[in-house]
């Protein structure tokens, strides 16, 4: 039998497999409609989602990492600003 922990991990798994492919089939029609349909789904995947973290959190199966310190904020945003002006 399955745990509740396991059943929310794969649960997000296959959540975060879905955005992937959202994003694929978004990116790659050229359909104005079928687009517009499959950004709804997405936007409802990513609400699921967030409902699944916010219990995973609750009930301690997920720990996300520390907040990152203004010296590591700062250096991302030189190396992203660099790569940009490239």
């Amino acid at each position: 039998m399955l745990d509740d922990k396991t059943m929310v991990s794969d649960a997000l798994a296959g959540v975060n497999g879905e955005l992937v492919r959202y994003g694929e089939m978004i990116s790659q029609t050229e359909n104005k409609e079928l687009k517009a349909c499959l950004k709804q789904l997405r936007n409802e995947c990513e609400m699921s989602q967030e409902k699944l973290y916010q219990v995973a959190r609750e009930k301690s199966y997920y720990v996300p990492a520390a907040k990152a310190t203004q010296q590591e904020i700062d250096h991302v945003k030189s190396v992203l600003t660099g790569l940009s002006m490239k």
